[in-house]
């Protein structure tokens, strides 16, 4: 366990995280079964090889997850992005990247709290969306007040429910594989010649990822980790690999047994009930709905309650540094969370979430911008490493410090180029602004530094 006091800073959170804690955190961020709710759009996207977009989404979050276990190590802070590219390259570097990856942070919970509302009110339509919506952040909020363990706990009783109902669906469709239900070849999910083309697979990849973010959120609980380091980068890199293979296997075998693979490709098809749907047709109606209600819950709940912890040690962090409003870096004193980051992610959940309601695209919108943010702040992730080990370290690990960052780096670009243009226009607005606040700053005579800079 490294002390964060010689990067100037006191310790407030409190350390009670193990290894074990930090995975599952990360694989509950990610969803188990995450491809359950977004297998429509990907099967739609992919032209039918929805498990080669996750591969393809795997091998561009790989490389990120090893740039993140190597800055994990020399600066292991809360931040995530944000402190390793502003100590890596420059504090104003950092800020951009933590603006950047404050696009997906912000956004997350609400995107989470609006697909699980919307799912509950398909049941209970007595029920309105927005009071749904309230509700879940009502109870999250309460559960991260009250503390680091109290989430580790909810976390860890979510993962295995979790796991649960991905078993019951594996086993219903593989008697239904196994009874002649199958409705394409074995191999057509990962590769079809009638439908193949880069950036048809590239495309589809984007929003494929949404599903791997997450891991990354294992970063900011840097401070509450009580072992060392380095156990910090290897937690992230086990939930990243544990998700892969759970989200390829379930994406492949459900790829497999689409009633109608015409219907589902056909321009203007619903996508949003897809996996339900042929859950339904390999085991009946019961399987359906214990799908559509397990995600409802996962998203609603386990997935946004780790998505607001994350995030409220995002602005934790950055408010510590005084690069956003200082009563953002208060800490309960009892419970040793970020109280006023907790609240304020709270209210722009509420916000963002009813205000998205409203719109007939406000899912598609968020999931696309949250990609983007993500993968913009992950680009200068890339190049963090490269500048503080093989520009100012003088490492000569090649593999680690020059190879798998440039790599990653190609990558994302490519996912990026591939985005939704209305994700692409409104990533480099908020982008605009974010540089906008940096001029801002340094006009004020506050330029973005870090506590060992400050004079």
């Amino acid at each position: 366990m490294s002390s964060i006091e010689q990067f100037g800073y006191r310790q407030e959170l409190q350390r009670s995280l193990g290894f074990a804690d930090l995975m599952i955190y990360g694989l509950i961020f990610m969803v188990p079964i995450a491809p359950f709710g977004i297998f429509g759009n990907v099967f739609a996207l992919s032209g039918g090889m929805v498990a080669l977009a996750y591969v393809i989404g795997l091998v561009a979050m790989a490389f990120s997850g090893l740039s993140y276990a190597q800055m994990a190590r020399a600066f292991p802070m809360a931040g995530s992005v944000y402190t390793y590219a502003g100590r890596g390259i420059a504090p104003p570097v950092g800020f951009i990247a933590g603006w950047a990856i404050l696009l997906d942070y912000l956004l997350v919970p609400a995107l989470l709290y609006l697909v699980a509302s919307t799912a509950m009110n398909s049941f209970v339509p007595a029920v309105p969306v927005w009071l749904w919506l309230v509700a879940f952040v009502l109870l999250n909020t309460v559960v991260n007040y009250l503390g680091i363990q109290m989430t580790a706990r909810i976390t860890r009783i979510m993962l295995v429910a979790e796991l649960l109902v991905l078993a019951i669906f594996l086993v219903v469709a593989g008697i239904a594989l196994a009874q002649g239900k199958g409705t394409a070849g074995v191999l057509t999910p990962i590769y079809d010649s009638a439908t193949f083309s880069w950036t048809l697979v590239f495309g589809a990849a984007s929003v494929a990822v949404l599903s791997f973010l997450g891991f990354d959120g294992i970063s900011t609980l840097a401070e509450e980790n009580r072992e060392d380091a380095r156990r910090l980068g290897r937690s992230m890199v086990a939930a990243l690999a544990l998700a892969a293979v759970l989200f390829v296997v379930q994406t492949w075998v459900a790829a497999l047994l689409v009633p109608d693979r015409a219907a589902l490709l056909a321009p203007g098809a619903q996508l949003g009930n897809a996996f339900y749907d042929l859950a339904s047709y390999a085991g009946g109606a019961w399987l359906g709905v214990l799908c559509a209600v397990a995600t409802a819950i996962a998203w609603g709940f386990a997935n946004s309650l780790v998505a607001q912890a994350a995030t409220s040690r995002l602005l934790f962090a950055m408010a510590r540094d005084r690069q956003l409003p200082s009563f953002l870096a208060r800490v309960d004193p009892k419970h040793k969370v970020p109280a006023n980051a907790t609240l304020a992610v709270a209210a722009v959940s509420l916000l963002l979430g009813v205000g998205m309601s409203l719109y007939d695209k406000g899912i598609d919108l968020l999931s696309s911008l949250v990609n983007f943010g993500a993968m913009t702040a992950f680009l200068l992730l890339h190049v963090a490493v490269v500048v503080h080990y093989v520009v100012r370290q003088r490492s000569r690990d090649w593999l680690a410090h020059l190879v798998v960052p440039v790599i990653g780096f190609a990558v994302l670009v490519l996912v990026v180029i591939n985005a939704s243009l209305a994700a692409q226009l409104l990533g480099f607005i908020w982008l605009g602004l974010g540089l906008l606040a940096v001029v801002v700053l340094y006009l004020m005579g506050r330029r973005p530094a870090l506590p060992s800079e400050v004079s």
